[in-house]
């Protein structure tokens, strides 16, 4: 779109926690418009997540939460054309683009991970970010690692 900007979609809650946040997670994790199924996956997940964080005395959602967290990058890099060069510009990720970024993340390495079911796997990269590491985490490291070593060419941010 030229002109306008495209209006919000209103992201309804998720109906076990009741968390907008949920349910844009199993909106990036459906195949096919198949939701219940998204649904199940991750709340399954989350009942593994529940078993390990009773230990801590943790609830589930806050430790998906702070799994998400600890995934979110706050810089990356976008390539800029200046003089036939092609350089990595670092710039700072908005905060929508931030979540989504992070939620892609996870559910990405989630399903390259070795295991028996997506929930299984999921619950798994879940913890391992909690915990800080993974390859969510990883991969967010990597980000801000690759934005630093560009910071001489900040300067062509546009």
């Amino acid at each position: 779109m030229r002109k306008s900007k495209p209006k919000k979609r209103i992201i309804l809650p998720d109906p076990k926690f009741n968390d907008t946040m949920v349910t844009q997670f199993v909106n990036n994790m459906m195949f096919d418009g198949k939701k219940s199924v998204a649904y199940a996956i991750f709340y399954d997940a989350m009942d593994r997540i529940a078993e390990k964080a009773e230990k801590e005395g943790k609830a589930p959602l806050e430790v998906f939460k702070k799994a998400l967290e600890n995934v979110t990058p706050a810089v990356e890099v976008k390539s800029r054309r200046v003089g036939g060069a092609t350089f990595q510009v670092p710039t700072e990720i908005r905060a929508d683009r931030k979540l989504s970024v992070s939620m892609k993340n996870l559910i990405a390495f989630a399903r390259k991970r070795s295991g028996k079911s997506m929930a299984e796997k999921l619950g798994a990269e879940i913890v391992a970010a909690y915990n800080q590491e993974g390859g969510a985490f990883k991969r967010k490291e990597d980000m801000h690692k690759m934005a630093e070593a560009n910071r001489a060419f900040a300067h062509f941010r546009f």
